[in-house]
């Protein structure tokens, strides 16, 4: 559920993002909001939520896969 003043962003298929060297997140949602970062995904039939504060983000990096020629 998106929070007042964030904006949702869920990542297409095959696309993969990693915060700060950490956990690589697939299948998940983005809300970008003034203050934080939240990503939520399903875990075990669970919602899980991980926020990370703007000032304390220091890379992001993404993984796709390339199309078949």
């Amino acid at each position: 559920m998106p929070l007042h003043g964030t904006l949702s962003r869920k990542l297409r298929k095959g696309l993969k993002v990693q915060i700060n060297e950490g956990r690589v997140y697939e299948k998940a949602v983005l809300f970008l909001g003034s203050d934080f970062l939240r990503v939520t995904e399903k875990e075990d039939g669970m919602s899980v939520n991980t926020y990370y504060g703007w000032e304390e983000i220091a890379s992001i990096r993404t993984y796709s896969t390339e199309p078949e020629e």
